[in-house]
């Protein structure tokens, strides 16, 4: 039977946070009256994230699927691959802190189900978005800069394109997903980017934001990296195959 929803989980270097999530995950499952599937996708992490995983399913014949190889490839790729597998009627993606927790996946569910959106997604920026996390100055910074210039020369009219939690219906993802090219943290530009050239209807949702403090990024090289992806997504679509 066909699952309503496939939930897709990022994992890198999540040791010390994992089993947690595991844990809330498995919580959350028991507690809802829809099905779903769980795929948690280990983005070849050094540590030891994919150990806690595979004994954790295995002692707790928990409802949850793991896709794993040995080198890691970025956000973008792991998600992508998680996508590729998924089989519910609507997929979602979030990062492996669970910062937005459960209920917005809900909320999501609702625009995608009933009120019929191909694509919902957090926004930070919002005036009902809450943080409770502190954020540094030279992020928010960085984050500004680089929102604005995508903004203004990418995609325009989103003012939070790396809201880590993102959700779309089947015919979408399937349509949007195998095109994807950015394996880093760039690709939730590219699947924006698509979904304004396919004419997909987008929804904007406010979150509450509760993430911890073992951030994958690095601020210098991955802007840098984020940026020559950015950059290459308009030539892509205008003189490759690739998204065609």
């Amino acid at each position: 039977m066909k699952p309503k929803l496939s939930l897709i989980i990022p994992v890198y270097n999540a040791s010390t946070f994992v089993l947690k999530t595991l844990q809330e995950v498995s919580n959350w499952q028991k507690s809802i009256d829809y099905s779903v599937e769980v795929i948690m996708v280990n983005d070849g992490s050094p540590d030891n994230s994919k150990i806690i995983i595979e004994n954790y399913i295995k002692e707790q014949n928990a409802n949850i699927k793991l896709v794993s190889y040995s080198k890691n490839k970025g956000k973008g790729y792991a998600v992508k691959q998680g996508m590729m597998q998924a089989t519910g009627a609507y997929r979602i993606f979030t990062d492996a802190d669970i910062p937005y927790g459960f209920e917005i996946l809900e909320k999501i569910l609702y625009y995608l189900d009933f009120k019929e959106f191909d694509v919902c997604i957090g926004n930070r920026r919002s005036i009902h978005s809450q943080y409770y996390t502190s954020i540094t100055f030279a992020r928010k910074l960085s984050s500004f800069i680089f929102t604005g210039f995508v903004s203004r020369f990418v995609v325009t009219g989103i003012n939070d394109t790396q809201c880590g939690i993102k959700g779309f219906t089947e015919k979408v993802a399937n349509e949007i997903f195998p095109k994807l090219a950015v394996n880093g943290f760039g690709f939730d530009i590219e699947i924006l980017y698509l979904s304004y050239k396919k004419e997909f209807d987008i929804k904007r949702i406010p979150v509450k934001f509760e993430g911890n403090e073992n951030s994958t990024i690095s601020l210098l090289k991955d802007s840098i990296l984020m940026l020559k992806d950015v950059l290459l997504i308009p030539f892509r679509y205008h003189f490759t195959k690739k998204y065609k």
